[in-house]
Order: C-alpha cells, then sequence, then structure tokens
C-alpha cells in the first residue's frame, strides 16, 4: 500500500490502541475494494483538504477534474460525499454502470406508443402507455423484472414531452399551433396571450438615398415598434440620427399616443393602435441598455425591459424590414439596394425624394397596407383587426405634456448660491432654488433646446415634485441644442479658453454666422435642416407653456401678461437671402 493509503487507512494495530471513546468516525472500506481508481480519488481529496488559500484550491479543483476526467461539478459532489461518508463514499459504484438499464426496442415502442395515442383529437395518458406496455410483455411471456416499469416509462415519456415542447418553444412566435412565447437572455418566458403585452423595438439604415432642400443625399436611419401579439405596428421614428436611447424614446412616444394625420396625407383608414406594453422585447444594442430608457422611462410608464436570447428571436421585426424593402423602397427613385457592388449607378442622379416625402409615403404604407394586411397566422383578421379584438383592457391614454416630460434625459446636479446650477459648462438660474444651496435635485431636458430645465425635488419615497424652470444666462432668447453646446466647449476647451456662458454665446454666435456663410457646403446642417421640417423642434419654453410656480400664486393678483422669451428657430438662420 502506497504512503498514501497508509495516511488515509490507518493500521489494525493503531485501530485497537484506540481508545473506546475515540473510535473512527467513518466506516474503512475492505482492501479487496481499494483499486487503482479509488487510489487516484484519495490522492485528489488529499491534495484538496490540505490547507491553501482560495486562489490554490481553485487551481487543485481544476487539476483534480482534469486527472480524472470529470466535471467541477462532479469534483464538489465527490469532495462532499468524503465528508459525510468518509472513504467508503470513494468505493461505491453502481453495479450496472456503463449499461443502459432500458433496450432501445422499449424505448422506441413506448414513445411510438404515445405518438400514435396522440394523433388528431386522440389524447392518451402515460398511464395508458404503460398498460400497452405490460400487454406486450404478456405476449412476450416476460417476468416483471424484464420490462420497464410505471417509473421508467413516465420518465421517458416526461424527457420526450419536454423536449417536444422546448422545440415548438423555438419556433417563431405566433406559429399556428404553438404557444405565444419569448425567451429573453436569461432564461425568462415573456407569455404573449393579448395585444400590449410585449412590444419588440429594432433600427435600420433604409436603403435609399434621400435628397435635402440643399440636394446634399444620405440615407435615413428608421426604428419601429411592432406588437408581438398582432404583428400590428404601433410606431416607429424616421430621420437622420443614429440609434439612441433618446431616439428610442422618440419613436415610444409616437407608438403610445394616439396617431391623427392631415387630408394631406389622403389616408384610407386611421392608425389606431396606441397605448403602452407591458414588456418591451430588443436586442442587446447599448442604446436598448441605457440609464435613460432602463431606469427612467421604463419605470416611470411601468413596463419591464428584456433582451432577446439569441437575434433569430427579431423575427418579427426583420420580416418588416424585408417586406418595407420589397414592397415599398425598391419601387423609390434613389434605391441603393443592400449590395454596394450592385448598385445601380444612377442613385445620386436619380435621388429625389426628402425625408418628408418618405415619412408621407411610410404612413401610407402602414396605415393602409400593412396594419391592413392578414398576418400568416391570422386567415380571416387583419392586424389592426388582431389588434382591436385582443386587448384585454382600454389601453391608457397619457397626456401628451406628462408623456414628454417623461421621455425626456434625466440628469442629477447639487443646487449651488443664490439658486444657480451648473450643466455642460451652463451656469442656470431658477427664483424658487434660491434658499436650498447644498440639495440634490434632479433636471430635466430636451437635448434639442437645453436653454431651459425642469427642475424637480426628489422626495424620500422616491417621487419628484416640480420646483421650477431653470434658464441659462444671457441665452434665455436662444435656442442652442446638447450636441452644439458639446462641440462648442470642446473647441473652448482646445483653445484653452475659459468656458462660461458669455464664451459660449460668443462662439456660438460666430459659429452661426460661420453657417449663414456656408450652409449650402455644410453636409450636416442640410440634414438637421430637413429633419426639423418632418419632426418639429420646438424650445422647452414653447413646449411646456405652463404657469411658472411664481406666476401661478400671482395669477389672481394681478392681470399682467407673464414674461415671454423670444424663441429663435434654427430653421432661420437657413434662409436664402
Amino acid at each position: 500500500m502506497s504512503q498514501n493509503s497508509r495516511e488515509f487507512f490507518p493500521s489494525q494495530e493503531d485501530v485497537s490502541s484506540t481508545e473506546d471513546n475515540c473510535a473512527p468516525k467513518y466506516r474503512l472500506p475492505g482492501d479487496e475494494l481499494i483499486t487503482d481508481e479509488v487510489r487516484l480519488k484519495m490522492e485528489v481529496i488529499e491534495s484538496l483538504t490540505s490547507p491553501c488559500d482560495r486562489q490554490t484550491y481553485s487551481t487543485r479543483k481544476r487539476e483534480a477534474a482534469e486527472k480524472l476526467g470529470v466535471t467541477l461539478r462532479s469534483i464538489e459532489r465527490l469532495l462532499k460525499k468524503y465528508q459525510e461518508q468518509g472513504l467508503v463514499a470513494l468505493t461505491k459504484t453502481r453495479s450496472d454502470k456503463g449499461k443502459r438499464r432500458i433496450s432501445d426496442d422499449w424505448q422506441q415502442f413506448i414513445i411510438e406508443t404515445y405518438q400514435q395515442g396522440n394523433q388528431g383529437s386522440k389524447r392518451m395518458t402515460r398511464l395508458q402507455v404503460f398498460n400497452r406496455v405490460k400487454g406486450r410483455a404478456r405476449q412476450l411471456n416476460l417476468p416483471k423484472q424484464d420490462y420497464p416499469s410505471h417509473q421508467t416509462v413516465y420518465r421517458i415519456l416526461d424527457k420526450y414531452i419536454e423536449e417536444k415542447e422546448r422545440k415548438q418553444k423555438a419556433r417563431s412566435p405566433g406559429y399556428l399551433g404553438s404557444r405565444l412565447t419569448h425567451v429573453t437572455r436569461d432564461g425568462q418566458e415573456l407569455q404573449i396571450e393579448g395585444s400590449n403585452d410585449v412590444w419588440q423595438c429594432d433600427h435600420t439604415r433604409l436603403d435609399v438615398m434621400l435628397a435635402d432642400e440643399y440636394g446634399t443625399l444620405a440615407r435615413p436611419w428608421l426604428t419601429v415598434i411592432i406588437d408581438s401579439y398582432s404583428r400590428c405596428l404601433m410606431g416607429f421614428r424616421l430621420g437622420f440620427d443614429a440609434p439612441s436611447s433618446q431616439v428610442v424614446a422618440l419613436a415610444l412616444h409616437h407608438a403610445i399616443l394616439p396617431k391623427s394625420y392631415g387630408s394631406q396625407y389622403q389616408l384610407r383608414n386611421e392608425w389606431g393602435s396606441y397605448g403602452k406594453p407591458v414588456y418591451f422585447y430588443t436586442d442587446g444594442g447599448k442604446d436598448f441598455r441605457s440609464t435613460h430608457l432602463l431606469e427612467q422611462i421604463a419605470v416611470e410608464l411601468g413596463f419591464s425591459c428584456y433582451l432577446r436570447r439569441r437575434p433569430s428571436d427579431g423575427g418579427i421585426v426583420e420580416r418588416f424590414f424585408r417586406t418595407l424593402n420589397d414592397q415599398v423602397l425598391r419601387l423609390l427613385p434613389g434605391y441603393t439596394g443592400s449590395n454596394l457592388q450592385e448598385r445601380p449607378k444612377t442613385v445620386e442622379k436619380d435621388a429625389c425624394l426628402t425625408l418628408q416625402d418618405l415619412e408621407m409615403v411610410l404612413v401610407r404604407y402602414i396605415v393602409d397596407e400593412y396594419n391592413q394586411h392578414t398576418d400568416a397566422r391570422m386567415k380571416n383578421q387583419s392586424r389592426i383587426g388582431r389588434w382591436e379584438a385582443g386587448l384585454m383592457v382600454e389601453p391608457y391614454l397619457y397626456n401628451k405634456l406628462d408623456l414628454a416630460i417623461c421621455l425626456m434625459k434625466e440628469a442629477r446636479r447639487t443646487v449651488q448660491k443664490y439658486g444657480c446650477i451648473q450643466f455642460e459648462n451652463l451656469t442656470y438660474r431658477a427664483e424658487h432654488l434660491r434658499g436650498r444651496a447644498g440639495e440634490v435635485v434632479a433636471l430635466r431636458y430636451d437635448p434639442d433646446d437645453i436653454t431651459t430645465l425642469l427642475v424637480y425635488e426628489r422626495k424620500a419615497d422616491g417621487t419628484e415634485e416640480f420646483l421650477d424652470y431653470a434658464h441659462a444666462q444671457e441665452l434665455e432668447t436662444e435656442r442652442l441644442s446638447l450636441r452644439e453646446l458639446k462641440t462648442i466647449n470642446k473647441k473652448l476647451k482646445d483653445a484653452a479658453e475659459a468656458i462660461n456662458n458669455d464664451s459660449i454665446l460668443e462662439a456660438m454666435l460666430e459659429r452661426e454666422a460661420l453657417v449663414e456663410e456656408m450652409a449650402k457646403a455644410n453636409r450636416q446642417q442640410r440634414r438637421q435642416v430637413e429633419q426639423e421640417r418632418v419632426n418639429p423642434v420646438q424650445s422647452v419654453a414653447e413646449k411646456f407653456a405652463v404657469p411658472e410656480p411664481e406666476e401661478m400664486e400671482s395669477m389672481g393678483e394681478s392681470e399682467s401678461e407673464p414674461a415671454r422669451y423670444e424663441v429663435q428657430y434654427m430653421d432661420e438662420l437657413f434662409e436664402d437671402e
């Protein structure tokens, strides 16, 4: 016996010399059971029970798994058995190890019997399958121990049924005859029982060149939201901006509110879908994992965000993009196609549509064609009809102002002296923040115009209460986007100049003068102007034109008109002389 064996198994003299009250804790195995495999396990146990630090223990455990040819989990179970039973646990093996406990013939008979008994409208239970097994065994004159017991039959059928259901769930959600289910990245199942249960969202860059008002060509981005139950398109966002949480928020704004369009769209039907989802199901893009979406919008509107388990789970949205490309885009002037090598040479020459033109085409296609069409799963029901029929309760109708505030981005800042706040190197002031120096407040802002912030007090219970509007000093009559401000800040920083409201205002005026001279050559500004024609951007002061707290208190005492802010729009900066 090796030295290791002597350490694990004391001699008979050692055992007999011990006192009765000091008898060994575990029963010892006989020498005939100490095989080479057992000795190898003994060496492994010895290495794992020797004192060491955590990192060394992890290394030893991996080495033990490689030595025995098993998993780490098996090593942990072996160590646990040794701690509970002693060395006898290392010698225990199954007598039928490596042998099949049921023949392939019996297993095939059990599964085929169950399949045939559940064809069409027939339904056979597991017990009835076992009765067939007993009947066959009697025909073959087999004793009880030579054919499967009812526990074995149940175990085989349970495994078969579970595997069958798993394959059904892996099919396209909503496929005829299968359950409507989405599986998330963390393994949860989202049951789809009706309309607005699950919304899916995704982006794509459209294969069509658009011309802005100056003739510059660019491909737009499209963000869509589709209801998984009905495949009805709930809302979209079209623009030149790359995907971001703000773009998702704008698409949600369009999907949540009821939609109405003017007579210029010449619609035959109404776009009647609206509401909010229970679950928001997306891919793992950075814009869908942002704090703005997960912790602000989703929490305040009361829905949960989940990521797809794999890319193929987003087939509903991807199928819409393909349908849109085949039925609409390829018929438009300026269509580029998805293959760069096969792109027509006359694309730039033919491109003449603007963003507003394409938006009108998309609205007409979605309202009068796509939502009115029947899906492959619905033989006699349109998508919009299935959405209406699938509603369990009437969708909640949000106030436009409240929803707009909810979708705005949020930040937190500490109030300074005299009711001032610093945000992105701008100084803001609000009268109702005086005396609150040192308090942390929540700011809501519109990235398209940050000259005015909405300030909220955060309560202990997590709720917020509106305090006041904070206006950027010296910029009250201007309109400045967050993107433009960051560009100005970078230039001032690179030039080693002091960053304050005056320097920002001066830099902004210089930039606007330069843009006015170079407008026809500035591609980025041209895109912005065209996008604002389709998606008009109001200043915060106009968008949230409600009395400020100070005005609300004095409305009953004075009939003097409230202060008005002169708003200058970017469109005016590009007008031709």
